[in-house]
């Protein structure tokens, strides 16, 4: 990974949403560099953001919505020049950078498939329209991303359905679609949430070896922090549509500084102690057709001070690459000890 080498920058991006006549403020000011060859983990709870903002990427978001503040700059095409993707309006440029620049992998591989056409065809499909193969060649690609992805016997594969494969076998099946049309940037939404868990480990560590195998950056997006663990370069946490923590993996495991990153650790189930309840996060997220004073998190955070009702804290540093919007970095902040769950992770390293 080259910490030097942004592929795409998002900045004081805001994202509205139309519904009757009210406006939802789905994003609200998030800036982040993604860099080359990375794979970056966003996580949050459900209702946080975490598709909406990615979806922007690629100008996938639905009629009523829109970016109506701030840029998002992609550095990664093939002429050298910057895409500004949040200036883009017609269907003809989107689909220049959809694909071949970015590719999305879905939770759901199911919805991705056409029932009706042959695995083989699929693939080949994107190989014809992204890499200009054609007929035989485009086939026998279709097969060694088969074959690169883990499908046995592959050649008899290819000319199969999609419902003569499991689950899990769909979603290798996705990754070869999208791997196929030759992106910078590949964001996976939720790609391993309907599989168990042996095969969402599968999943995970085929996305490891085809982000080698094909130089790509990754952009993870799970509401489980314990899915990113062995994979994430960096994690970048969301909640009520902004980024409140972001740090290497070890920093936001080992070292996490905003209350709600504490939370989202104390709730992973191996932190569970047995005979005891897991711990939940009290309350529910904040209502996003009203303005959010202060700390989105502050009414669900039991430690919360006084000024996170009142004003919104800014980014702090904590090391040149992590930094947190809590006020409990503050100089002035009383010193306040993460919960007992996240200090054993620290010692034991789980």
């Amino acid at each position: 990974m080259d910490n030097q080498t942004p592929i795409l920058s998002a900045r004081n991006l805001h994202i509205c949403f139309n519904l009757r006549g009210r406006v939802l403020h789905a994003i609200r000011g998030i800036d982040l560099d993604i860099y080359k060859g990375e794979v970056l983990a966003i996580v949050g709870e459900s209702g946080s953001g975490k598709s909406v903002f990615t979806k922007s990427f690629m100008g996938l978001l639905d009629a009523n919505g829109s970016i109506t503040e701030g840029t998002i700059d992609y550095y990664g095409a093939d002429d050298g020049k910057t895409i500004r993707l949040s200036g883009l309006k017609k269907e003809k440029d989107w689909l220049k950078v959809r694909g071949h620049e970015i590719a999305m992998i879905m939770q759901d591989p199911m919805t991705s498939l056409n029932p009706l056409k042959t695995i083989g065809d699929q693939i080949a499909e994107a190989v014809e329209l992204h890499q200009h193969l054609k007929g035989k060649a485009a086939r026998e690609k279709a097969i060694e991303y088969l074959r690169d992805v883990g499908i046995p016997d592959p050649e008899r594969r290819a000319k199969q359905y999609p419902h003569e494969f499991s689950g899990g076998m769909r979603q290798r099946v996705v990754i070869a679609i999208a791997v196929a049309c030759n992106p910078q940037i590949l964001i996976c939404d939720e790609p391993t949430t309907a599989l168990d868990v042996t095969i969402q480990a599968q999943i995970l560590e085929l996305l490891k070896e085809m982000r080698v195998k094909y130089n790509l950056t990754i952009v993870l997006i799970t509401h489980d922090l314990g899915v990113v663990a062995n994979i994430a370069d960096r994690v970048a946490v969301m909640y009520a549509g902004d980024i409140v923590e972001i740090g290497t993996a070890d920093e936001i495991y080992y070292d996490p500084r905003h209350p709600y990153t504490w939370a989202l650790l104390s709730s992973m189930p191996q932190m569970g102690v047995k005979g005891e309840d897991l711990f939940n996060i009290q309350g529910t997220p904040p209502n996003l057709f009203a303005e959010i004073r202060g700390d989105a998190f502050a009414p669900r955070n039991p430690q919360a001070l006084k000024i996170d009702f009142v004003k919104q804290p800014p980014y702090f540093t904590v090391s040149p690459t992590h930094r947190a919007k809590t006020w409990l970095l503050d100089p002035r902040a009383p010193k306040i000890e993460p919960p007992a769950v996240v200090q054993r992770l620290r010692e034991e390293g789980i």
